[in-house]
């Protein structure tokens, strides 16, 4: 093979190498791009947890204490202490669906993922 066959083998070699290194690239990237800039909503579900703690608040008396292990009573009392204790609602979280969201993490163990479906909020604002 003389030297200009030599380079032109090279050349090829180089550019199918580049060629399938960025088949496996793209499809990544495409993905990152898509999950970071074209945001799609995660929690999607018609009963917020708002709904679903006002739903217990307001049904059978049993489902709130199956749920969140308290009687009616003892919910609106820790409400209360809490409140004359300083806490209240965050901007977008009532204290109500704060502290249901700690009862039923209580209750169930179920891990911050599945709590936050539960209540439809992100992970973040489980944790606190």
């Amino acid at each position: 093979m003389d030297p200009s066959q030599a380079r032109m083998h090279l050349h090829n070699t180089v550019l199918v190498a580049i060629t399938l290194q960025l088949s496996l690239l793209l499809p990544t990237l495409m993905r990152l791009i898509h999950r970071y800039y074209m945001k799609e909503p995660y929690h999607t579900s018609i009963l917020s947890g708002y709904a679903w703690v006002q739903e217990l608040l307001h049904g059978h008396p049993e489902r709130i204490r199956t749920e969140l292990g308290v009687h009616k009573e003892v919910f609106h009392a820790l409400i209360g202490e809490l409140r004359s204790m300083g806490h209240g609602d965050t901007k977008y979280v009532t204290l109500e669906e704060q502290l249901a969201i700690f009862l039923y993490t209580s209750v169930t163990g179920l891990s911050i993922r599945h709590v936050g479906e539960r209540f439809q909020r992100a992970n973040g604002t489980i944790s606190k």
